[in-house]
Parts: structure tokens; C-alpha cells; sequence
């Protein structure tokens, strides 16, 4: 019998805030970078009405392996539920033991936003101050507060499917004191941003390579299956560096990777990891006026990262409750 720390979606928000979740990234892709995490292949499960269910495992250096399973559902929206759901489970270092089952989505949505932010943070111009957001639901907004933490954000455009009744703009300019606006338009909301942020779930492009000005970063966090593809194959062929989580993930399970491999406009020589770029091991943007692209499926390092933050601190603060298994 074992006692396994329970962790509710309140609990993990009460102990795992931005700036801890933007370290435990940080964390996460040095790692990578240096060897030192052990991944295995991720799992995705076709579903109905454009429904994933996915599954990650694994480990960091002195921590127990850790596995996450959920799902994206995007017909959540039209029901009122969160778009993704999971629950994230932590094995004893030593023993192989549970040792804490944790609430998922209140863990996917900040170390999604942290890793975008700690991308940008090694790939977007230093002065970047223009931010455009395509996809107004909760990643759209969690990635807009976590851009302001990595760069000198001083206006941000978010562009809604339906930007008449989206109430993103005035709510996050309420929040962050910042001007915010609400665009119908995606061409025009991109056209002189500085990052571009794409958190759609699309399986058509939208954001086209001809809109992008130069310097323009382009973060893609919804393209994470091979039929999800935010951007079109002009975003990869006018990209100077191409950057993934994960390569080898990637090249199954990115829609833009797959694509572009697929049709012979992107080379598998490159596409390069972001690990060894946080672990200061290669380098990231070349020049001010390239554009970069960056690919996000999601791995389970993240999860791994992120939930030994939240177990230490969980207890520490005594969060959650215990029971036995």
C-alpha cells in the first residue's frame, strides 16, 4: 500500500505559477539538450469529431519516470469544457511506487505557454515588442502572459474566429494593463508583429508564410498531430531556422514537419531541437531580419518538469490530499 499525493486543478494553480512553471521549462530542454532526459515516443489515438487522446512517459535525472494521458477534444468548446484534459502520474525515484496523481489540464496549459516562452526567449529578436495571437480560447491567453515575461511586449493583437462576441481583448487588457486588441482579420493582425503565436487546433493554414514581415517569429503550439497544420508551407520556406521540440517527434506528428518533409520543401537537415539551443549548445536566430519557425507538439519531459516542481512545492505548502492505493 502506498500513500499517493491527489492534486486537484486548484491545488496545482495554487503552487505552480508562471514564472516557476517558465523555470521548470527551461529545465526541461536543457536537459534534453545535454542527454541527460530519457523520452519515450508519444502515443496519439485518433478520436471522433477531431478528438486526440495522447499519452506521454518520461524521465528526468533523480526524479521518477512520469506519464501523462488526456485528450484534446475541440467540440469542448461549444460544451463549455477545457479543450484538453489529462491526468499526470509521478513514480517514486527509487522504489517505482505512485507517489502523486495529478489534475492534467491545470498543468498542460502553464508549462505550454512556459516552453513557447522560453523559445521565444532563445529565438525571437531581443527587442521583440509586437505580439499577435491567432486563437482567443485558453492557451491563445495563457501564451499572451507568458510572452510578457520573456520580452519588452508592448502591444498585442489577439484574432478570434469570431471577433464580435470574443471578449479575449478586453479581458486581457483588463488583466495586464496593456493595449489589446481584437482583430476578425489574421492577415492584418500578423502583419508587423514581432511574434506570432498560433494555439488553433486548425487542420487548414492560418497563418500564410507572404504575410510574415521580416524578424518575425512564429510559434505554432496548435500544430501538434500530423492532420493539424496552423501554417502554410511558405512559413517553412521562408523561415531561415527551423525549430522543433523534438525532432524525431516531429517528423511524425507535426503536421507543418510532416507536410513540408512530404512535399519536398523542408529537409529533415533543417529542422533542429530546441534542447541544445537552451542548454547553450548551438545556436539559435542567426540574423535580426530572419524568420524563424517553431514547431510545438508537446513532450513529456515538460510534464516531467513541470510536475516535480509542483510535488515539491505541493508539499511544502501541504496541498492536496493523501491517500492510500
Amino acid at each position: 500500500m502506498a500513500d499517493v499525493l491527489l492534486l486537484s486543478a486548484p491545488d496545482v494553480r495554487a503552487v505552480f505559477d508562471l514564472p516557476a512553471a517558465i523555470e521548470s521549462q527551461r529545465a526541461a530542454f536543457a536537459a534534453l539538450g545535454t542527454g541527460e532526459a530519457r523520452l519515450a515516443p508519444r502515443a496519439l489515438l485518433d478520436g471522433p469529431d477531431g478528438g486526440v487522446a495522447f499519452g506521454y512517459l518520461s524521465r528526468l535525472p533523480g526524479a521518477g519516470a512520469v506519464a501523462k494521458f488526456g485528450s484534446v477534444t475541440p467540440g469542448n468548446a461549444a460544451r463549455g469544457l477545457p479543450t484538453v484534459a489529462a491526468l499526470v502520474i509521478v513514480q517514486d525515484p527509487v522504489d517505482g511506487r505512485p507517489v502523486a496523481i495529478i489534475e492534467g489540464e491545470a498543468v498542460t496549459t502553464p508549462r505550454t505557454a512556459a516552453a513557447s516562452a522560453v523559445a521565444a526567449d532563445h529565438l525571437a529578436i531581443p527587442d521583440a515588442s509586437r505580439l499577435a495571437v491567432v486563437g482567443c480560447g485558453v492557451q491563445g491567453r495563457a501564451h499572451v502572459r507568458a510572452m510578457l515575461r520573456v520580452r519588452p511586449i508592448g502591444r498585442v493583437t489577439v484574432a478570434c474566429r469570431n471577433s464580435e462576441t470574443c471578449g479575449a481583448a478586453a479581458e486581457l487588457a483588463a488583466e495586464l494593463e496593456l493595449p489589446v486588441e481584437g482583430a476578425g482579420d489574421v492577415r492584418a493582425a500578423v502583419a508587423d508583429a514581432d511574434i506570432v503565436v498560433t494555439a488553433t487546433t486548425s487542420a487548414e493554414p492560418v497563418v500564410l508564410g507572404e504575410w510574415l514581415p521580416p524578424g518575425c517569429t512564429v510559434l505554432s503550439v496548435g500544430s501538434f498531430a500530423p492532420d493539424r497544420c496552423e501554417v502554410d508551407g511558405a512559413v517553412l520556406a521562408r523561415a531561415a531556422t527551423v525549430v522543433v521540440d523534438d525532432v524525431a517527434t516531429a517528423l511524425r506528428q507535426a503536421g507543418p514537419i510532416v507536410a513540408g518533409v512530404r512535399d519536398g520543401r523542408l529537409s529533415e537537415d533543417r529542422i533542429r531541437p530546441l534542447g541544445p539551443i537552451v542548454a547553450g549548445l548551438a545556436p539559435g536566430r542567426a540574423a535580426p531580419g530572419d524568420v524563424v519557425f517553431y514547431n510545438s507538439v508537446g513532450l513529456g519531459v515538460q510534464d516531467a518538469a513541470a510536475a516535480a516542481v509542483i510535488v515539491d512545492r505541493a508539499r511544502a505548502a501541504g496541498a492536496g490530499r493523501l491517500v492510500a492505493l
